[in-house]
């Protein structure tokens, strides 16, 4: 029979699902996401910035290069397309829009089309861009019309619907309103149909207006936590990736759940992962024959009869006291299952109750879901504002999932942050940080080594305040990772070797030395003897001239006559070595003959009781 525990996931084991609970399942089954690159193609877009910086065209395509890359690792199964409008040359199905040029169909990314991507960058890119497809007028609407066939055209499901407009031109049809109402209408129905369109405006002399033309055209925020049409334009590669990166995944809750805050009074909430423990993807079983993947599948077999069982055949076992105990299914749920899932408000503490050493595992961040419950938002916001103001945290009790066992959590209030070009570095909520039970907490023997005086202390602070840094986990990359998805992408793109990555892990030595001068050498001369080198090799004793090479002398075991009768009073002689009992014997003047140390303890106390 099977353990029971074989059926249930580890609470650890964090699954991402869309709907939570209701929905069931894992997020991946209920559609793709797909993402559309709309991107402006006129004479203004090839202009290269000042100082040597890239065109606002080479950007945006470093900046799909990015994309595509992700993809390919994190969610090959997404769907990409890159289309150009306002190009002199037309491509499309049956060239039924006028300067709209598809350059990439709606499809999963691959190798051939990241090198399509790299033949359009820098100036070569651009003298190709030029030659294939060129510049021309300007229709939008015809560009959107195009994107919504593209969508039209795909027979799979897709769970979210995205476009992404690339343009330094505030007015891209100059002033024709016929042209302008015919692309606010295609973007109203690109919206009606689920797609959320998106602007990514770039840097343009004087300015680019939003408010001129794109702000009828592109979608409202999905929800309060996003800001909208960024004001600011992108000037730099960085800021248009960070933007571009923000946008093309949808934010999906780990699960929904009721946080109740008191009797009668619940709001809705979600919960979402921040951070995750980047890993290697798992490997895929080929058939030798065809490289097909092969699918697994898992049959249980009776032992002796060899029929097929059914999950209504099995049952659970589990043993306890050399007995083992056989259950339902049913009844193991049963034991599983504490209550419904949901947060429950316990009350608040100090934020100074909490300490570092709480920490068991990583934290998922509660939001509030205003379309499941009204106005959770208002009373979400309200409570998040006085445990900032008042530096309280909330202690909840915190059910994930049916069949889960409890846990006790704190919810640490986190205000919102914007960066200079407004964009959301920080968004407002609470971080659940799970608390530990009592048997989480372990109980170490403390080694105690030589306590340093107060003359090294001063010395090693010194140190410490010159090798100190401002940490950002953001700064530093897994090599691991980075280097095996180097060498996937040199394969996949049949380059001649892997591109190198920077280990940001390794120290930087020589700046570190910069920075201490003398005080490494000062704070050695305090603590290691005159004649000690850390890295020197320890120097070996030398053998006596006399022994002549041979076995070293054993040491000479004493004993006192007052130990020894201490130890008979208090019956503790067997915890004496065996040669220290033959120096007792000796002492007393005790002859044995045999040396096993029972017999030895024996002719003492027998000596000392006469």
């Amino acid at each position: 029979m099977a353990e029971w525990n074989a059926y249930y996931r580890d609470e650890d084991e964090e699954v991402e699902q869309e709907e939570g609970e209701e929905g069931g399942a894992d997020y991946k089954s209920t559609g793709r996401d797909s993402l559309v690159f709309l991107v402006d193609a006129s004479k203004e877009m090839f202009v290269k910035g000042e100082d040597g910086e890239p065109s606002n065209f080479d950007m945006t395509m470093q900046c799909v290069r990015s994309v595509y890359m992700s993809k390919i690792i994190s969610s090959d199964r997404d769907l990409v397309a890159l289309v150009f409008y306002g190009t002199e040359k037309s491509k499309n199905p049956r060239d039924s829009f006028k300067n709209v040029y598809i350059y990439h169909d709606l499809d999963s990314p691959g190798a051939r089309r990241v090198h399509d991507i790299d033949s359009l960058r820098g100036e070569k890119g651009a003298q190709l861009a030029a030659e294939e497809m060129g510049s021309g007028e300007t229709s939008l609407g015809d560009a959107l019309w195009c994107c919504s066939n593209l969508y039209s055209d795909i027979k799979l499901r897709l769970s979210h619907k995205r476009l992404m407009i690339f343009t330094c031109r505030d007015t891209p049809h100059s002033g024709d309103s016929n042209s302008d109402r015919t692309a606010r209408t295609k973007a109203a129905d690109l919206k009606e149909t689920g797609v959320i369109i998106d602007l990514m405006h770039l840097k343009k002399p004087g300015g680019f207006d939003v408010g001129l033309f794109f702000c009828d055209i592109v979608s409202p925020p999905e929800d309060e936590s996003e800001l909208g049409v960024q004001m600011e334009p992108c000037g730099k590669l960085e800021d248009l990736q960070k933007r571009v990166r923000a946008k093309e995944m949808k934010k999906r809750a780990q699960s929904r759940l009721m946080l109740s805050l008191g009797e009668g009074m619940k709001v809705a909430v979600g919960v979402y992962v921040l951070a995750r423990t980047a890993t290697k993807p798992p490997s895929v079983l080929l058939y030798r024959d065809n490289n097909e993947p092969v699918r697994t599948k898992t049959r249980l077999f009776h032992t002796q009869t060899g029929s097929l069982l059914l999950p209504s055949d099995t049952k659970r076992a589990q043993v306890y006291g050399q007995k083992q105990i056989v259950m339902e299914k049913e009844e193991a749920d049963e034991i599983k299952k504490f209550d419904d899932p949901g947060m429950v408000l316990i009350g608040f503490k100090p934020m100074s109750r909490l300490k570092l050493h709480h920490h068991i595992k990583p934290s998922v961040f509660i939001y509030p879901e205003e379309e499941q419950v009204s106005g959770s938002s208002c009373v979400f916001l309200a409570l998040l504002r006085r445990c900032s103001e008042r530096n309280l945290f909330a202690l909840c009790r915190y059910i994930p999932r049916r069949n889960t066992p409890p846990r006790f959590v704190a919810l640490v209030p986190q205000r919102e942050e914007t960066d200079q070009s407004q964009a959301q570095v920080k968004p407002p909520g609470f971080h659940a940080i799970f608390l530990p039970y009592a048997d989480d907490i372990r109980t170490l023997d403390v080694h105690e080594g030589p306590t340093a005086t107060d003359e090294q202390i001063d010395k090693m602070k010194e140190i410490v305040h010159k090798l100190r840094f401002k940490y950002r986990s953001d700064a530093f990359e897994n090599p691991g990772l980075q280097q095996h998805f180097r060498n996937l992408e040199a394969l996949a793109l049949d380059l001649m070797q892997p591109e190198d990555i920077e280990d940001f892990t390794m120290p930087k030595v020589e700046m570190m030395d910069e920075r201490l001068g003398p005080l490494v050498q000062e704070f050695k001369d305090l603590v290691y003897p005159a004649d000690y080198n850390p890295e020197g090799k320890p120097a070996t004793k030398r053998k006596p001239a006399d022994s002549g090479g041979g076995a070293e002398k054993k040491p000479k075991v004493e004993v006192s006559e007052e130990d020894v009768r201490a130890h008979v009073a208090k019956g503790t002689l067997g915890k004496l070595t065996v040669p220290v009992l033959k120096e007792a014997c000796k002492l007393f003047g005790v002859r044995t003959t045999g040396t096993k140390k029972q017999e030895l303890i024996d002719a003492i106390t027998a000596a000392i009781a006469k």
